[in-house]
């Protein structure tokens, strides 16, 4: 089992966010640019857990061609772009958009005077040339919900053979994946493998394990096969 603290990476950002990288996969970036980011699993190549500052934003900027999924933690962020302008992400939702060849534009705002804190990964699609497509997820309470990934004959997902669930959680919750997997913790204290770990931590594991909560928690779990 491998470990990445959030105290262990370098403080980054742009415009009106900070955020510290946990992820940057040698498909996407050079190892000079790498750092102490790890690589991720299947076609997942990238994970920041970013803080909004009071009123802060993103900018404008395009994608094409990659997979962008954004978990909300707290606060609140307002979606403006190409895609669904005008959307909006509470805390414990998830945004899913999908660039595809044709490509899109967006900006992520902060409304408020507080910070907030969103969880922004990236995925490459199995193939190219795909249409751009938007989606949003609001599990229910204790339940590991999948947000990403699955075969082309189902349409509540954006395909992929690189999955992705979140659980946001209250008491008691557990789950089995008998797989590998990367875990990422961005809320509350979770027990993996009879290991309890904090929030902001990221997990690899090789194979079978156990997630378990007995507090407030959000849980993201992203599988694909091993970059081993």
């Amino acid at each position: 089992m491998e470990i990445l603290k959030f105290d262990e990476l370098p403080q980054g950002g742009f415009a009106g966010l900070i955020e510290k990288q946990f992820v940057k996969d040698q498909k996407v970036f050079s190892p000079a640019r790498q750092g102490k980011a790890t690589n991720g699993i299947g076609n997942f190549v990238y994970l920041a857990d970013a803080n909004f500052l009071p009123h802060g934003e993103t900018g404008m900027h395009p994608h094409r061609e990659i997979d962008v999924i954004s978990v909300m933690v707290e606060g609140k962020v307002n979606h403006q772009g190409s895609l669904e302008h005008g959307k909006s992400l509470v805390a414990g939702e998830i945004q899913a958009q999908r660039a595809g060849a044709e490509g899109f534009s967006h900006n992520e705002i902060n409304p408020s005077n507080q910070r907030n804190q969103l969880i922004q990964l990236w995925v490459l699609p199995d193939k190219t040339g795909m249409p751009a497509s938007y989606k949003t997820y609001l599990p229910e309470t204790n339940q590991l919900t999948k947000v990403y990934g699955g075969d082309a004959n189902q349409t509540k997902t954006l395909t992929s053979q690189t999955e992705i669930y979140v659980a946001n959680t209250e008491g008691n919750f557990s789950t089995t994946f008998d797989s590998a997997a990367i875990i990422y913790i961005s809320k509350g204290n979770v027990i993996v493998n009879d290991r309890e770990l904090p929030a902001r931590t990221l997990v690899k594991v090789k194979d079978g394990f156990t997630l378990s909560s007995h507090e407030s928690s959000q849980i993201i779990v992203i599988r694909g096969q091993s970059n081993q």
